[in-house]
């Protein structure tokens, strides 16, 4: 039998590609890994953003923001404790008061230290303070 033509990869080419596959991978994959928690970041950004307008129109209707006491929950249901705003909006600023991507509460503060408000997530740490990675997101910086 001349001339009979074998089909298929020998072990040395699948070896070659399992490696250079590998090789990618090294550089590839923690590019990518790193990018969730930036990811996260920049939502939690985005949803300060947001709390923010809605309590810049609070404040437009109502004169004030809400107080520390009455929270960012007054954006949702009208505040019964003083100060009690005299021209709230039908259905609120806000559906519902969003969490932060890692599942914890906005801390609001009014009057705030660094402004009339202060709005931060506690980010990955879930505590105050930080510094690097676990740095709290805030709308003063």
């Amino acid at each position: 039998m001349l001339g009979k033509k074998r089909t298929g990869f020998t072990m040395i080419e699948m070896l070659v590609v399992v490696v250079i596959l590998g090789l990618l991978a090294t550089l590839v994959v923690p590019k990518v890994v790193g990018q969730g928690e930036e990811a996260k970041r920049t939502a939690t950004m985005v949803q300060i953003k947001e709390i923010e307008q809605a309590l810049d129109m609070f404040k437009l209707d109502n004169g004030f923001y809400p107080s520390t006491e009455q929270g960012l929950d007054a954006l949702v249901q009208k505040p019964s404790m003083t100060p009690e705003p005299r021209k709230y909006r039908e259905g609120g600023y806000m559906k519902k008061v969003p969490i932060d991507p890692w599942g914890g509460p906005f801390v609001y503060r009014s009057p705030g230290e660094h402004g009339e408000f202060d709005l931060f997530s506690t980010g990955t740490d879930g505590q105050e303070g930080g510094e690097d990675k676990g740095k709290d997101i805030t709308n003063w910086e």
